[in-house]
């Protein structure tokens, strides 16, 4: 992978500027400890012991939209970056100023909704329920966003495409634990990013198949097939 996704790789400005809110405070808590073990013991050998899927009968087609965000971003098998093996990501932002996108086939383990809360500077108390944290890409592993269907909305609140929509304030998260936030939901850590043109590049080298995203392959807690699936979804030429 050329580069993506280095700390302070640059997205598209305006959800950058609302993250502030969605972020574990204490760097010392043991929240903020798995977070990085995590991602340098578990996610750097995610590829490791799986069968390749093998060539593809055929090419996607290289040619992609304009922007690419509200679709997914889908690994080649080509792509060895132990970041990215086998990642299916689904875009944010992707326009002139860069690309921003969540990994969603990354859950690292399940964790007490309460504790989040309470990273998040809000009141966990009388939440019961856990929530999963999904690796969201190697960029700002501190930062929360939720992914989520666009029923819920408030201030900060950004509709992608096609009923799904990003939130990184940390209200959400209390929605989520008293039963109003959004209908289905998707808690990550961190995010990839690419610097203007940096994707595109990578796409045209041959890393990335890129496909449309629904709401039952990006919610779906499944995350072991996600890729396979995805990837059953791309166009092939002959």
């Amino acid at each position: 992978m050329m580069n993506a996704a280095e700390p302070g790789s640059p997205h598209a400005g305006p959800l950058r500027q609302r993250t502030r809110a969605l972020r574990l405070t204490d760097a010392g808590s043991p929240l903020r400890l798995l977070t990085v073990l995590a991602i340098i013991a578990g996610l750097l050998t995610w590829g490791s012991g799986r069968s390749n899927a093998g060539p593809a009968k055929g090419r996607a087609g290289a040619a992609h939209p304009i922007a690419l965000a509200g679709q997914l971003l889908v690994a080649r098998d080509e792509l060895r970056d132990p970041r990215f093996v086998r990642s299916v990501i689904y875009m944010v932002h992707h326009n002139a100023t860069g690309a921003m996108g969540l990994i969603i086939n990354r859950p690292i383990w399940d964790t007490p909704l309460s504790e989040l809360l309470e990273q998040a500077g809000l009141d966990g108390k009388g939440v019961k329920e856990k929530i999963r944290v999904h690796f969201g890409g190697p960029v700002e592993p501190e930062q929360g966003f939720v992914l989520h269907t666009a029923d819920y909305n408030i201030e900060g609140t950004e509709v992608v495409k096609d009923g799904i929509a990003v939130t990184a304030r940390s209200e959400i998260l209390r929605a989520i634990g008293t039963g109003t936030g959004p209908r289905q939901s998707l808690f990550a850590l961190g995010y990839a990013g690419w610097a203007p043109g940096q994707l595109e590049a990578e796409i045209k080298a041959g890393a990335w198949e890129i496909v449309p995203a629904d709401t039952a392959l990006v919610f779906d807690e499944n995350a072991d097939t996600k890729w396979e699936r995805a990837m059953a979804k791309r166009t092939i030429y002959l």
